[in-house]
């Protein structure tokens, strides 16, 4: 039979686009391409996340890329400190100042003179003095993808000051959880704790005021370092989070760190322990935060973001007029950099014995991710040639798993498409020798950083939640934000996706998710659809099997449904287990054979794994 195959029985999260499950995120995106009740059900879902009760269409104009919102920052009046140098030229400056904010020690150019009261003293600098001045400044940028205007994840929990991005993997992983339609303690309880994998992560680690940022910027603000900004600031701090409070899971863990191509790095683990037989449950995910000034302030330093100068340079608007930030990200166009966006993803993962045995969800299966770096570089945020072998390798998995024909003719890319010129010219014609080699002649490719901007470590994740949209309504998202191909686009084996696509979902067999990432870092998945996923596994396990799979999946589909029915409704919070179910030493049963916690066994009978 061959190894495990790794099924995709849920998923969940939240991006700009709204909330992953149920596909709602996706729905935003094709919209205009749905029948009325998928595009009602969206409309639903976004006003349940947000409480926004106006009208549809300034609901719809709160998601996807715009002006950066007054929930993160006012691009207009970014905070900052003014160096003020001052020189006394032979006459001292002076200045009254409150005893307690007299710093320690007192510098050597200051004089101290008694003060109006015993509270003040006067100051005396003679020399030059060095003062940061608190004032605000115009940011270059002013455009991002945020989670829809409303939506604050860490208000739906006890979160403690938690992180931005911890709280979005907290609403993620138990968005995927819920969307299950499987009650996870029952079936946690039957699964040894070393059956459960989690792997996690985010590029950026937690930058935001709770995070790392708020344990580098404390001293200088004058507050104080807290015990919670260095811990839950970690990059692993998602896989983590969602062991501990979500899920309760022991077994393999982690966030393997590969840029912009994290999510994919992370989904590698998971296939390999499930098709190894390490595990029979895998939850992956990603989630980023970025839209932050500090973050932004980087990338735009590099000339790596759109700018509002570059966006009027490009439409030819004057100085005063305002760019149009719906269309900042244009993949595969004339374009002038990437729109930085937040995300949070969970995918979940079971083998396909676990699948059918317990009802669950067919949403496809991710075969395997080719992991590979560039070699030697003269520019280590600049591409080089491990994408073409990582694209290559991801392609002829899928040719091995559906046949010559069906890849040439049942299958789709979802490119990394950041909206950079330098991305456009490289992804296309890596894009486009493969599709040549492997003799296909229009590859669909799709771009959904268009709407979603560049969510760096959980970029991916984007992907492939998209790409099981596809799957289930038959409309590949088109790059409408892209007037037009950039003459410097190579096109001639690729049939990119300008408008909404229907796809024939009768032929529809693969897809492959495409990342790259600074530093050299490239990794693409081959994804499996639900046609070639039920195939596999009606060859595999036979007719009877997938008949009991289907009477199971009738419970599940309801369980689906009342859930959903209970999220709209605001019933359903996020699943958030602080202090619960904790296990001390007490808990832990062991001998030479086996090591039990809390009544969960697992074997140490373990065989030589170099022996003859």
């Amino acid at each position: 039979m061959g190894q495990p195959l790794p099924v995709i029985v849920s998923f969940g999260g939240a991006n700009s686009a709204g909330r992953s499950s149920h596909h709602h995120g996706y729905a935003r995106m094709v919209e205009g391409a749905l029948d009325g009740a998928t595009r009602q059900a969206m409309l639903a879902s976004l006003r349940q996340m947000t409480g926004h009760n106006g009208s549809e269409e300034a609901l719809l104009a709160a998601t996807l890329i715009r002006r950066i919102g007054k929930a993160h920052f006012d691009p207009a009046h970014v905070a900052w400190n003014q160096r003020l140098p001052t020189r006394s030229n032979g006459s001292p400056v002076r200045f009254e100042i409150h005893r307690k904010h007299l710093p320690s020690p007192i510098p050597e150019d200051w004089q101290l003179l008694p003060g109006d009261d015993d509270q003040h003293v006067h100051v005396q600098i003679v020399g030059e003095q060095q003062f940061l001045l608190p004032t605000h400044r115009d940011f270059e940028v002013k455009v991002a993808s945020q989670l829809p205007d409303g939506f604050d994840p860490a208000a739906l929990y006890p979160s403690r000051n938690h992180p931005r991005g911890l709280a979005l993997s907290v609403y993620a992983a138990s968005d995927a959880l819920g969307a299950l339609g499987l009650d996870w303690d029952e079936l946690h309880g039957q699964l040894s704790p070393d059956q459960v994998s989690v792997y996690a992560g985010s590029a950026m680690g937690q930058l935001d005021d709770n995070g790392i940022g708020g344990m580098l910027k404390a001293r200088y603000r004058g507050g104080r370092v807290t015990s919670k900004f260095c811990p839950l600031g970690l990059a692993e701090m998602p896989a983590d989070f969602v062991n501990a409070y979500v899920l309760g899971a022991a077994g393999a863990t982690g966030g393997t760190l590969g840029a912009c191509a994290s999510f994919l790095y992370n989904l590698r683990l998971a296939i390999h322990d499930i098709r190894t037989g390490r595990a029979r449950v895998a939850f992956v995910g990603g989630s980023e935060a970025p839209v932050t000034p500090e973050v932004m302030d980087g990338y735009a330093a590099m000339g790596a973001l759109a700018s509002d100068k570059g966006l009027r340079a490009l439409d030819g608007l004057s100085d005063d007029q305002e760019p149009d930030y719906r269309r900042a990200c244009r993949p595969f166009g004339e374009n002038c950099g990437f729109t930085i966006g937040e995300s949070g993803q969970f995918v979940v993962l079971f083998d396909d014995r676990l699948a059918l045995e317990t009802g669950a969800s067919i949403l496809g299966a991710a075969a395997d991710v080719f992991v590979n770096a560039d070699g030697y570089k003269k520019s280590i945020s600049g591409p080089g040639v491990g994408n073409y072998l990582t694209v290559a390798r991801a392609a002829a998995c899928a040719r091995s798993i559906v046949g010559e024909r069906a890849m040439a003719e049942g299958g789709f890319v979802q490119a990394h498409g950041t909206g950079t010129p330098q991305n456009r010219v490289t992804e296309s014609l890596i894009l486009d020798r493969v599709a040549e080699a492997f003799g296909i002649s229009d590859w669909p490719v799709a771009a959904i950083k268009c709407y979603l901007g560049h969510s760096l470590g959980a970029a991916s994740g984007d992907q492939v939640v998209s790409t099981l949209g596809v799957w289930a309504h038959g409309v590949l998202p088109g790059i409408t934000t892209t007037a037009a191909l950039a003459d410097d686009v190579v096109h001639d084996h690729l049939a990119f996706a300008m408008q909404h696509t229907a796809l024939d979902l009768s032929k529809q067999r693969y897809a492959l998710i495409n990342a790259k990432g600074f530093g050299g870092n490239n990794a693409t998945a081959t994804l499996l659809s639900p046609l070639q996923t039920d195939e596999m596994l009606r060859a595999r396990h036979g007719a009877a099997a997938m008949d009991d799979w289907a009477r199971r999946h009738e419970t599940v589909q309801s369980a689906q449904e009342a859930r959903e029915a209970a999220v709209l409704s605001g019933q359903a919070a996020p699943r958030y287990r602080f202090d619960f179910g904790v296990l001390g030493d007490e808990a832990v049963e062991l001998d030479g054979q086996r090591i039990s916690l809390g009544g969960e066994a697992v074997t140490l009978d373990v065989a030589n794994p170099f022996a003859d």
